[in-house]
């Protein structure tokens, strides 16, 4: 975001949290950049978080989804907007939210996992809203894939992400055998937030479709030994016992639902690095690098991307 824009995002989040008559005086509350991505900049005043999304995008969904986390019966799983000071800052729509507290990178034993996956169940069991849009989560892989391609070209991961990318169907997304669900469309621990108890954000990406897709990315990580097993575990194990049908299959098999997610995750991921470090004219990190050889890696089975044995 420009900084004189982002200037007008931080003095409006200010003068909302604190509604006086003239200048709002001195307060000692914390103030911050949250993110600034292309989707979105989020600033917070004190207690106070408001986001500038992306301009464009089909009028109404925004809308649609925000009236999602606003409804009464999701209030324990989605973290429910505040009333926005104004619809839109230089042609960017406008929302608010309180502030909660994220998980702790620096502690990664204590990540609620299943906390997580209790919320993502009670999610994928509520009804969708008649006129809800489609969730994201299977366009941000194809966006993905595209970004790598006009950033780094010429990159010799490039050529193994394509091969992993040519392995999905096309489109990757496909009914799921019990209809579509409400889902987030982006989950990651990074969309949690302490407000007191843990409950989901980020509702750019929620619609309508195959749960499966919410699960993918840890799924994807478990199954490139990023995530160990014990904690897949208990994640699917808690999603599981909360009711979550994300995973049923005729075979009871859960990667008869995740392969394919999960692959598309995988590239997704992949294909972001690509981009990005070529970008930032850094080599790929350690993680990078894994998520590169999980491609080539399912380039070279060209069928599931299966989990790795049990130690």
């Amino acid at each position: 975001m420009e900084e004189t824009v982002l200037g007008q995002l931080y003095a409006l989040a200010r003068d909302t949290a604190h509604p006086v008559d003239g200048a709002a005086p001195p307060c000692s509350c914390p103030v911050g950049l949250l993110a600034d991505r292309d989707d979105g900049t989020v600033v917070r005043h004190g207690d106070l978080v408001l986001k500038a999304h992306a301009p464009g995008g089909v009028p109404g969904e925004l809308r649609s989804r925000v009236a999602v986390a606003a409804a009464p019966g999701l209030g324990e799983v989605l973290l429910a907007p505040l009333p926005r000071p104004r619809p839109e800052l230089d042609g960017r729509p406008l929302t608010a939210w309180p502030y909660g507290a994220p998980v702790d990178p620096d502690a990664p034993d204590a990540a609620p996992w299943e906390e997580a996956a209790r919320l993502l169940a009670a999610l994928h069991r509520t009804p969708p809203p008649p006129g809800l849009p489609p969730m994201r989560a299977p366009v941000k892989a194809a966006l993905a894939v595209a970004r790598m391609r006009r950033a780094a070209p010429d990159h010799p991961g490039t050529a193994t992400v394509l091969s992993a990318w040519r392995t999905l169907p096309d489109p990757p997304d496909a009914p799921p055998p019990a209809g579509p669900a409400l889902c987030h469309g982006d989950f990651h621990l990074g969309q949690l937030v302490r407000a007191p108890y843990w409950r989901l954000i980020d509702v750019d990406d929620l619609g309508v479709g195959d749960p499966a897709w919410d699960l993918a990315r840890p799924a994807a990580w478990f199954a490139a030994g990023l995530l160990p097993p014990e904690v897949w575990a208990r994640f699917l194990g808690a999603y599981l016992a909360a009711g979550g049908p994300a995973t049923t299959s005729p075979s009871g098999d859960p990667w008869a639902r995740l392969d394919v997610p999960a692959r598309a995750l995988a590239v997704q991921t992949a294909a972001l690095a690509l981009a990005k470090s070529t970008a930032e004219g850094r080599p790929l990190d350690e993680v990078e690098d894994v998520m590169i050889d999980t491609c080539a890696r399912i380039a070279s089975l060209r069928t599931e991307l299966a989990p790795p044995a049990s130690p």
